[in-house]
């Protein structure tokens, strides 16, 4: 057979002609794009002491990018099976690898790729033997993730039993137990029946010993298959909720933004994580109610068989109960819904809490932040006791008819064996009365679970209330992957955000070469920030155009995009962890001494060398074992790790230290060798030795030319390097006796008024 085309999409946005790449990473992005993916070599990472990338490694990769990915071991015959599927990763023994395309049944050979050799050239084909000199049987298998579309789906019920759906082999293998189970259900009472009316009757020895030898068996059997099918339960739920707990996290990161902006952190945790009470709901409750129905299905048609009257009581009895919760589900949602709204009002307030402890601390918030919690609490009693009274309601009245199940059918069983023209025995009543019970439990339980749902129905409605969001663009396929240079234009771009009418930048048009050192400032509000949350592609929904290097920014892979740009904003966060794994969070396959480069390119390694164990210092959550001006260093570094085309520096030295505010500014030119860097900030000497400055007044721009330029010519400028400047310029010996009259005597005295000693 002919082998399979590998499909390549250009020269465009790839950079897979970098000669140093691994064979192995080589052969898994030419069979990436064969699927439409291209995967970034630099999110490659190799187990630690590994000479080569190991399969597992490889296949992690793959799958992190967005596609379906097994490491498995094969025979030559698995690789003859394989000439429809797409092409195979083969790991050989050297460190090498082919790429398999394609397979010839008839003539017993596979068609193996080169990754290494020039664009274009044919696959070879290779029998058996020349095959096992170099592959031992380690492949990677690969295809487009079909679970994609799945995972774009809204969450919802159905999208739950989806996935509870998908354990299709493991639920049949619990069905088949829970129908043996079922059926073992039945000996007991047989046994119970045949000892009272046959053994104790007619003092049979031979029918107890029988008996005895089969409840042996009974019991051994019966503990074997209800502890295969605990395990398998256990592993189906061990499964969902992984792929609930994947899917949940997946949705989370790919929220847009402004989503976190504008909703408490604390009030999206607590949403997101009442997707564990419907995981619990789905594999604890509903699992075991299903299983229990099919205990009621063997044991009902027994039941009429004992004694068609008390079975119908017990029906009749089951009947009532679901009527008497059916009729209270409507007022209980109400209910419901105003314990979750106060439930989470309450979360809220303690995640703001909890995140702004350094801030209530400071202030010496406490009093009022308790005064919150308090209010929130009782909100939150007061709204689950009202729940809580009417949901007592259903189990009061329910109480008498569950009683009368087991002892009115008792009593009438009774009556009905005193009575011998009915021919009723003792051992058929005793059967009866253990079998009802099984009977009526799920009965009951199935109706108990119509009220669970409506408790599940909102945990479903909470957590889709965020999963449910607008998501940001494809990361992983969608999308141009241009190779920047780093030129940037903007033509007429205007952008307005949410809820207001006044644009955040208004007709804004300019254009800056590769290698750009860019100074954007102006006034608080006059559109900076936005402006750099344009070229991240943070908020997408402007008009006009925004291009690097030419490509419209709307039509770049979002991760793609970010990953060109590095940025430091003036409060960065840092996560737990060593200061190593930190600055190469963005690229954790790289080695400490690109890490050492990084940090001493954004003058951290000063500090870094002081600490006690170096680059792997533990950095604690909120960073409270590093100044400010460190934390902003590290930031710097960890920008600089993914050796960015773009660098967006949004006020990043305000935070600093006039020594830390120094070194980084000194580091400045070095920095911006070889890239564009944007430059955020208020400080405007440190904005001097710029290429261009932007000056931004109300969302458009003022000016925009060097700093000398902007001096002679810009108004705007001119007054916000005046304003700053101010001290620099020479004083009369009046304007400095003015300057230490003060304008407002303390404890609100006027000027010249005399201060009492005490009162200060």
């Amino acid at each position: 057979m002919a082998d399979v085309p590998i499909r390549d999409p250009g020269p465009r946005g790839r950079a897979a002609a970098d000669e140093a790449l691994s064979p192995r990473i080589r052969a898994i992005i030419m069979a990436g794009r064969y699927y439409g993916m291209e995967l970034d070599p630099g999110e490659f990472r190799n187990v630690e002491g590994a000479a080569a990338p190991t399969a597992a490694s490889l296949s992690s990769w793959a799958q992190g990018a967005g596609m379906w990915s097994r490491a498995v071991r094969l025979n030559f015959r698995h690789l003859l099976k394989l000439h429809d599927s797409g092409p195979t990763v083969l790991l050989f023994a050297d460190g090498g690898a082919g790429l398999l395309t394609g397979a010839n049944t008839d003539e017993k050979v596979v068609f193996i790729r080169d990754p290494m050799a020039p664009e274009g050239e044919a696959a070879v084909p290779v029998d058996e033997l020349r095959l096992s000199q170099l592959w031992s049987g380690e492949a990677i298998l690969l295809r487009a993730n079909r679970g994609r579309q799945e995972a774009e789906a809204p969450f919802s019920l159905r999208w739950l039993v989806g996935i509870v759906l998908r354990e299709k082999s493991s639920l049949r293998d619990i069905g088949i137990a829970s129908f043996t189970l079922s059926l073992l259900t039945i000996f007991p009472p047989f046994l119970v029946m045949t000892v009272t009316d046959k053994v104790l009757t007619y003092h049979s020895y031979s029918t107890l010993i029988l008996m005895t030898v089969l409840m042996v068996i009974f019991i051994a059997y019966d503990t074997f298959i209800g502890h295969a099918r605990r395990i398998i339960v256990l592993i189906v739920g061990v499964r969902i909720d992984a792929r609930l707990n994947l899917h949940v996290f997946n949705r989370l990161v790919r929220l847009s933004l402004d989503y976190f902006e504008t909703h408490p952190a604390g009030e999206t945790m607590y949403k997101v994580s009442q997707i564990h009470r419907v995981r619990e709901f789905m594999t604890g409750k509903l699992l075991s109610t299903f299983l229990d129905l099919i205990t009621l299905c063997v044991l009902l048609p027994f039941l009429f068989f004992l004694n068609a009257t008390l079975a119908w009581i017990v029906v009749a009895c089951s009947t009532l109960l679901t009527l008497i919760i059916l009729a209270f589900l409507k007022p209980m949602r109400v209910l419901l819904r105003r314990v979750i709204a106060a439930d989470t009002a309450k979360q809220s307030a303690l995640g703001e809490t909890v995140f702004g402890i350094k801030t209530v601390k400071a202030l010496a918030l406490e009093p009022q932040r308790k005064a919150l919690w308090d209010s929130r609490v009782a909100e939150s009693g007061h709204a689950r006791l009202a729940f809580g009274r009417l949901a007592n309601w259903p189990q009061t009245l329910a109480t008498p008819v569950e009683r009368f199940m087991w002892m009115g059918t008792i009593m009438i069983g009774v009556a009905m064996a005193l009575d011998s023209r009915n021919g009723y025995m003792m051992g058929s009543l005793f059967a009866f009365m253990m079998l009802s019970q099984r009977v009526a439990q799920p009965l009951i339980g199935l109706a108990r679970l119509i009220e669970d749902f409506e408790e599940v129905g909102g945990a479903i409605g909470e957590a889709a209330g965020v999963l449910n969001r607008p998501l940001e663009g494809d990361a992983a396929s969608g999308g141009l992957r241009p190779k920047f240079a780093g030129a940037i234009t903007l033509e007429d771009v205007t952008f307005t955000y949410a809820g207001t009418k006044t644009p955040a930048i208004d007709r804004v048009s300019f254009a800056v070469p590769a290698g750009t050192m860019l100074g954007v400032v102006g006034r608080s509000g006059s559109g900076k920030s936005t402006l750099t949350r344009l070229l991240q592609g943070i908020n997408r929904d402007y008009t006009g155009f925004v291009k690097i290097d030419g490509s419209e920014l709307r039509e770049i892979n979002l991760r793609h995009l970010r990953q060109s740009f590095g940025t430091v904003l003036q409060e960065n966060f840092l996560f737990r962890g060593s200061i190593r794994e930190n600055i190469l969070a963005g690229r954790p396959g790289l080695t400490l001494d690109d890490a050492v480069r990084a940090a001493r390119l954004a003058g951290a390694e000063e500090f870094i060398e002081r600490m006690p164990n170096g680059y792997e210092t533990y950095i604690e959550e909120g960073s409270p074992n590093l100044s400010g001006g460190q934390r902003q260093r590290l930031a710097i570094a960890r920008a600089l790790i993914t050796d960015p085309r773009l660098l967006i520096l949004d006020e990043a030295t305000s935070a600093l230290d006039p020594e830390s505010e120094a070194l980084v500014n000194a580091n400045l030119l070095r920095i911006a060798r070889g890239r564009t860097m944007v430059i955020v900030s208020h400080r405007l000497s440190s904005l001097t030795e710029c290429d261009q400055i932007l000056v931004l007044e109300k969302g458009r721009i003022a000016d925009i030319a060097p700093h000398l330029v902007l001096l002679e010519r810009c108004a705007v400028y001119r007054q916000l390097w005046a304003q700053q400047n101010r001290h620099l310029e020479p004083r009369s010996a009046e304007q400095r006796a003015a300057a230490r009259q003060p304008a407002l005597g303390s404890a609100g005295l006027v000027p010249g008024a005399a201060l009492v000693p005490g009162n200060d």
